[in-house]
């Protein structure tokens, strides 16, 4: 599986709107991608979990490219309290098809569940060099989620994919969940090939890098999903 992560938590160079949104999917699913993790914005451009910001920018995506699943972040950075968190996914008008959840964040588990009771399936965000992977697998709903986002946050092309191994052995396999590696800036490239070896899902987008593998700017997240596209199918 190939997913767009078409913004993140960047508020330049990256789609903002719903209608920017919208049409960056379109472009990477007409390439290959085949699920979405967006980002929803509020007016300064910042992550946000507001019902009418969240139903926007699913129901624009999901206008322009009805065939693709649609995911939206939960990050502490959208409301630190996770009661809050909670509370807001509870108010949507609009729900995505999946969220992710990071598990090293205060109250994960409590925003999962919030999450289960409106019918979205959870990416589990397990981040490297945290202690996520512990909590996610003593996490009695563990093999509930969609699937595990295993996040490699080291960022040194040279290391990356070590760091990577080593996630993926502190997750092991009992979990029994599809996993989707990815990296982030310069070790997105790195990681990604490793996940193509390893037979993992994988993720591309404005989100995680800037850049081609060679270095170039990379022109938009479609530019992004066509070079993995060539990586997953030589």
């Amino acid at each position: 599986m190939l997913q767009v992560c078409p913004n993140g938590s960047r508020t330049e160079g990256v789609p903002v709107s719903p209608e920017e949104i919208a049409a960056a999917v379109r472009s990477a699913a007409d390439v290959g991608a085949q699920d979405a993790h967006l980002h929803p914005k509020d007016d300064a451009g910042a992550d946000t979990l507001d019902a009418s910001r969240v139903a926007a920018a699913v129901s624009a995506v999901r206008a322009s490219t009805p065939s693709i699943g649609v995911g939206v972040t939960t990050g502490a950075w959208t409301a630190p309290d996770p009661v809050e968190r909670a509370a807001l996914i509870r108010s949507w008008t609009v729900v995505p098809d999946h969220a992710s959840v990071n598990f090293h964040e205060p109250g994960a588990e409590l925003v999962a569940e919030a999450l289960f009771e409106r019918g979205v399936a959870v990416e589990a965000g397990v981040f490297s060099s945290t202690d996520a992977a512990e909590r996610f697998l003593r996490w009695p709903h563990a093999h509930h989620v969609l699937r595990i986002l295993a996040e490699v946050t080291d960022t040194d092309p040279e290391t990356a994919t070590g760091s990577a191994k080593a996630l993926l052995r502190d997750l092991g396999t009992r979990h029994g969940r599809p996993v989707l590696l990815h990296g982030e800036d310069g070790g997105t490239w790195p990681v990604l090939r490793l996940a193509v070896r390893l037979n993992l899902d994988v993720r591309i987008g404005l989100e995680d890098t800037l850049t081609l593998p060679d270095g170039a700017p990379a022109a938009d997240n479609a530019a992004l999903i066509q070079t993995a596209r060539a990586l997953l199918n030589p």
